[in-house]
């Protein structure tokens, strides 16, 4: 699954055409007229669940969890479980599973790449102490895994316990692989995967889970037929969330080349200059000639060892973006993400249509649409 869907193909200025395709304010407004009940559930359930022991830790969860955040992950969950016709608050509870996962590696992430901003504001580790900064992850990683043990639905722990694995595995890579000029595309697909896809995959298969565990009407143990059914809309379900996340974090990457300081609420180039290097840059080092490569991989290895001293940011920035659009590193990066996308509104087609079903397919479309 982490294979790029075309090594080399051809990439023509008009592939990615936006023509008849909503907005990204088009798509977010749409989505948010219909999600609005969910997404206020959710907020009180983040609250309601996090009952810390100390005022402190409170404190420093919420500086991160409610600061703006999409609640992409736990409103997959519940949309999820719709899409397998269960709407009861007991989805709503225990979606807040993946937004604590999801803040506790975001926690943890700003810490080991001495990030100083988050969500446009100074990141946890800017006004607390990096010990009460991570110890705060891990009980939001704790709170996650009490929680999925709440459920008392064993399939849910075991993909909570290989969602931290694998997420715990892909910054590990990550870390590893920073500064590296030779990092393929098969390696950085991996990463992705581990790092933000495992989690949203998980979001999606627990909804539906969920769903099924839940739902009187639905007893699998007896019905040969029903069980084929769930398994078939299980397995929808962990493709659709698969394929999302990857499209998802590709647009995240795409925007450190792309994006406005003002929206992303921290000045572009940040991968780079934390040694991370992300499709487009990867795709246009493999397909530089040996001068601009040389040029490429200098200033890579500038901004990694030269963290202090970048009078001349802008300009090295804009040597690479140069370089990046003669290569079309951009282009096939979308093209990717177009890919990826296409095959997640496709996993779903094993459901009949309905208002949940409609959510998701807009919520695909808007992941490369996203301008934060």
């Amino acid at each position: 699954m982490t294979q790029p869907f075309s090594s080399d193909p051809q990439i023509e200025p008009n592939l990615a055409p936006h023509l008849n395709r909503p907005t990204h304010n088009q798509l977010k407004n749409i989505i948010i007229s219909k999600v609005g009940d969910d997404l206020a559930n959710i907020e009180r359930a983040l609250h309601d669940n996090l009952n810390p022991h100390l005022d402190l830790v409170s404190e420093i969860a919420g500086h991160l969890l409610f600061s703006g955040g999409k609640r992409l992950r736990p409103l997959l969950m519940v949309l999820s479980a719709k899409l397998c016709n269960y709407n009861e608050d007991f989805a709503v509870k225990f979606s807040t599973i993946f937004e604590y996962l999801h803040a506790a590696t975001l926690l943890h992430d700003d810490v080991v790449d001495k990030a100083w901003v988050r969500r446009g504001k100074p990141a946890a580790h800017s006004y607390w102490s990096v010990p009460k900064v991570v110890l705060t992850g891990d009980f939001l990683l704790a709170r996650s895994l009490s929680l999925a043990a709440q459920t008392g639905i064993p399939e849910i722990i075991d993909i909570m316990a290989n969602i931290t694995e694998e997420m715990s595995q892909g910054e590990i890579e990550q870390m590893e692989q920073k500064g590296r000029v030779d990092l393929t595309e098969s390696k950085y697909l991996k990463i992705i995967e581990r790092k933000t896809a495992i989690l949203i995959q998980g979001a999606c298969k627990s909804g539906a889970i969920v769903a099924h565990k839940n739902n009187r009407s639905f007893n699998v143990s007896s019905d040969p037929y029903k069980k084929e059914l769930f398994n078939k809309k299980e397995e929808a379900l962990a493709k659709y969330g698969y394929h999302l996340g990857i499209a998802f974090q590709m647009a995240d990457d795409l925007l450190d080349y792309t994006g406005d300081v003002t929206a992303l609420g921290k000045n572009p180039g940040a991968d780079i200059k934390e040694g991370k290097l992300t499709l487009p840059l990867i795709y246009s080092l493999s397909k530089a000639d040996d001068e601009d490569r040389a040029l490429m991989e200098d200033i890579i290895n500038n901004c990694i060892t030269d963290q202090d001293n970048r009078a001349d940011s802008e300009g090295w920035f804009n040597l690479i973006l140069d370089k990046i659009d003669k290569y079309q590193g951009i282009k096939y990066t979308e093209l990717q993400a177009q890919n990826h996308v296409k095959e997640a509104k496709k996993s779903l087609e094993v459901f009949d249509d309905c208002e949940a079903k409609d959510i998701l397919m807009m919520l695909a479309d808007y992941s490369i649409t996203r301008k934060v």
